[in-house]
């Protein structure tokens, strides 16, 4: 445990500060007020996507001062690793998702896959469903459409922070974050 725990605290001093508390909180003041534009009306289910989604998802709430509902998804491909593989549904959401409009809140929008996937099944249960995503990761191939909700973007590098693990840790970092070397 000892040299995890000496990982983390090396990977965490070495990052890249690529934006500050300030910048993400403002960011999110930006995306909320966009959500409610255009959903503030619609009596919205809000899926938290965990475990990543847990700090945007969060922070936002507070911000969308309208009727709404909350529920959570889990689906991952990550598992604590830095590459993503096979998508795994651990929980699906408790609230029916039939005629209703539904706004998925992640940390990041990566390659897309999982994203896409939420999207899909959404869909098929019935919902009019939008994303939002704290984080879009410009890349050339991406899955899927391009979130609807943006609120920060960045180049093609391995981050953490608001949500964002390094094998699991420094989501809670208070910033954006760059992994060197990744």
């Amino acid at each position: 445990m000892g040299n995890m725990l000496e990982e983390i605290q090396s990977v965490y001093s070495e990052a890249d500060r690529l934006y500050t508390q300030a910048q993400v909180e403002a960011a999110l003041d930006q995306l909320a007020i966009e959500i409610t534009a255009k959903l503030s009306t619609q009596n919205p289910l809000l899926l938290c996507c965990m475990v990543g989604g847990i700090i945007p998802c969060g922070c936002l709430l507070p911000r969308l001062d309208f009727p709404l509902q909350l529920d959570y998804i889990h689906v991952t491909r990550y598992q604590g690793n830095t590459a993503g593989g096979t998508l795994r549904w651990l929980r699906k959401p408790m609230i029916s998702l039939q005629d209703r409009v539904v706004l998925v809140v992640d940390d990041i929008l990566d390659e897309g896959h999982t994203l896409a996937a939420i999207m899909e099944y959404c869909r098929g249960e019935g919902a009019t469903a939008y994303s939002a995503v704290l984080v879009d990761k410009l890349r050339d191939h991406k899955q899927g459409s391009p979130a609807d909700f943006v609120g920060l973007e960045t180049g093609n590098r391995y981050l953490f922070g608001y949500g964002m693990d390094y094998k699991e840790y420094l989501r809670n970092a208070p910033g954006i974050y760059a992994v060197k070397g990744l």
